[in-house]
């Protein structure tokens, strides 16, 4: 899909980090946006950002873990510019979970799926339908993580699975579209191949009571600050992706209709090949060794 002036794209978690990097890369190439957030305040900062430097941009608040915000969202995004061309279903959560798996709070489970899983098919349900019907290019880019969907991070499991998820639903999204012969597309983004500064460490600060912890977090970090100045002082040397590099990457990859947006990268090559080789030779899952707690 060739993206053009005019085009419509709209992203969830808009209001910093990936999402606001892709919103920002969209509208310089003369796209209108849809920003969509949780967080009102930081929605709003972002979107008076992009319409000074000239774009057109709708400001949407949406949990995306409750199908009739995202409905309410796509009805208003057809309200307003008519069409929708690009989607962008990136809004996540770290989950607060801590501990062995069978310690995990059931609530860290369902926020997490909550807004990881069904958030990324509320927005496949309440725009795909309507991408079809326009008989016009369109493409969806799902969000998902290397944590969950190139290696799985045992010491993040809530969070690595509901990114697994998040691959096998757009593997499955891809593959219906397909048979249906339309000229609407799917991928799934991989950002990286490093680190990336996100508010995911600070998720807690949008986490519904219907989903609140039972216990207090042991972590010493609140945010991604914190843990960076411990591992610095650690002698631990940390290397950030810039959020501008993700942005550019799906924007290559929608208009090379790639599906897997996975950035090159030996560390992410080595873990892939080695998990394939664990699966074809009916072996151990030695690639989770690094992993393994003591």
């Amino acid at each position: 899909m060739r993206l053009r002036e005019g085009h419509v794209a709209v992203v969830t978690g808009a209001a910093s980090g990936i999402g606001l990097a892709m919103a920002r890369r969209f509208a310089a190439g003369g796209l209108k946006v849809v920003l969509a957030d949780v967080e009102e305040g930081a929605l709003e900062k972002a979107a008076c950002g992009l319409r000074t430097e000239g774009a057109r941009v709708l400001a949407h608040v949406v949990d995306v873990s409750e199908r009739e915000f995202v409905t309410a969202l796509a009805d208003a995004a057809y309200d307003t510019f008519g069409a929708v061309h690009v989607l962008c279903n990136n809004a996540g959560v770290g989950s607060g979970a801590e501990g062995r798996m069978w310690e995990h709070e059931v609530n860290d489970w369902k926020w997490a799926f909550a807004v990881n899983v069904w958030g990324v098919f509320h927005g496949i349900q309440a725009f795909v339908p309507r991408m079809i019907a326009d008989g016009g290019p369109g493409h969806v880019v799902n969000t998902s993580s290397g944590d969950g969907g190139i290696a799985p991070l045992p010491t993040a499991s809530v969070y690595a699975v509901t990114k697994a998820a998040v691959v096998t639903m757009t593997e499955s999204l891809y593959a219906h579209l397909r048979a249906e012969g339309v000229p609407v597309s799917a991928s799934v983004l991989f950002p990286g191949p490093h680190m990336l500064r996100t508010g995911l460490w600070e998720s807690h600060r949008n986490r519904p009571s219907r989903y609140a912890k039972e216990r207090p977090r042991r972590t010493p970090y609140r945010s991604l600050g914190q843990w960076e100045t411990a591992m610095r002082d650690a002698g631990h040397a940390i290397e950030f992706t810039p959020v501008e590099d993700v942005a550019e990457t799906v924007v290559d990859g929608i208009e090379a209709d790639r599906f897997w947006m996975l950035p090159a990268s030996e560390h992410s090559d080595r873990q892939i090949r080695a998990r394939a080789r664990s699966m074809l030779d009916r072996s151990e899952p030695s690639y989770l060794e690094h992993f393994i707690l003591d």
